[in-house]
């Protein structure tokens, strides 16, 4: 077990992803974040079923970085109620996880 986390979040626009992945690796909250590509999100939204193009991030961060990296992405994104689910990280490359705890600085 680690101290590393991969954040999911799913946003609207490929733009407002970027911004927001910029943000957080700007500000130490993320070592890294991936955009990945368009896809469609199918979800159940105040009693309806909803079909949206979103852009997925996921997000490299560490246990002590994750709840000012929550209120940063509840405060920079546009959704009423984000998608927010931290994965731990039970195993990794020792090189990879110490680069990723030294970019992080809560």
């Amino acid at each position: 077990m680690t101290d590393a986390l991969v954040v999911l979040t799913t946003i609207e626009t490929e733009a407002d992803a970027e911004r927001l992945a910029r943000l957080l690796v700007e500000a130490e909250l993320a070592a890294c974040v991936q955009m990945l590509p368009r896809m469609t999100s199918i979800y159940r939204w105040q009693g309806k079923i909803e079909q949206s193009g979103e852009t997925l991030l996921l997000i490299k961060t560490t246990r002590a970085a994750y709840a000012q990296l929550e209120t940063t992405i509840k405060q920079n994104h546009s959704y009423q109620t984000p998608e927010i689910v931290a994965l731990p990280v039970e195993a990794g490359s020792a090189e990879y996880l110490n680069w990723l705890a030294a970019s992080v600085q809560p």
